[in-house]
């Protein structure tokens, strides 16, 4: 069985997560590809009063009724910082050696890596893969351990999804239209 973790405090999900996802399943064959709501992320200030509840709940939305993706609760559970390299190792008790794991992120991210919590053994653990857009440059230390794959250019980020809620601005093609209801409905990033 091949899985593709793809962590992340989704904050909120938008479209540019699900076709991260989309992409990778398709391109690496994936069985499933599991969306795992970071708790508190090690490297990221929360910059908003979302609740890990509310998160989870906009990601369920999300993908609801898609049978490729499934949620984990295992960080949020935890309610401790969230480090990928805890996250793979539970997933690897959970599913045993019989399981290829491809950890999903952004090419952002994968410039990031030297700075993450056992970076040398989550490269021993997973295939880490990171999406690239045509022109991306290649910083990283890690870059010949990286699997990168070529993704359409979405530039949609959680960032700029809160800056137009804040500023009174439409969201309505930038992130699923459930998610869009809840936000509007908790009055959520105002």
């Amino acid at each position: 069985m091949k899985i593709g973790l793809l962590g992340g405090t989704f904050n909120p999900i938008h479209m540019g997560h699900l076709i991260l996802a989309q992409e990778c399943w398709d391109q690496l064959t994936l069985d499933k590809v599991i969306f795992v709501p970071s708790f508190i992320p090690p490297h990221k200030h929360m910059e908003t009063e979302v609740s890990a509840h509310d998160r989870l709940n906009m990601v369920r939305l999300a993908l609801e009724g898609d049978d490729r993706f499934e949620i984990s609760t295992y960080e949020i559970d935890r309610k401790d910082v969230s480090y990928t390299i805890d996250t793979i190792r539970h997933f690897r008790s959970e599913d045993g050696n019989d399981v290829e794991i491809f950890f999903l992120t952004g090419a952002d991210s994968a410039e990031t890596l030297s700075m993450w919590k056992n970076a040398d053994d989550i490269l021993k653990e997973c295939t880490f893969v990171a999406a690239s857009r045509p022109g991306w440059g290649e910083d990283s230390a890690y870059e010949d351990r990286i699997k990168r794959l070529i993704m359409p250019n979405i530039e949609i980020s959680s960032t700029a999804v809160r800056q137009r809620i804040r500023d009174r601005r439409p969201i309505d093609h930038m992130v699923p239209q459930k998610v869009v209801q809840y936000i509007r409905k908790k009055g959520l990033y105002r």
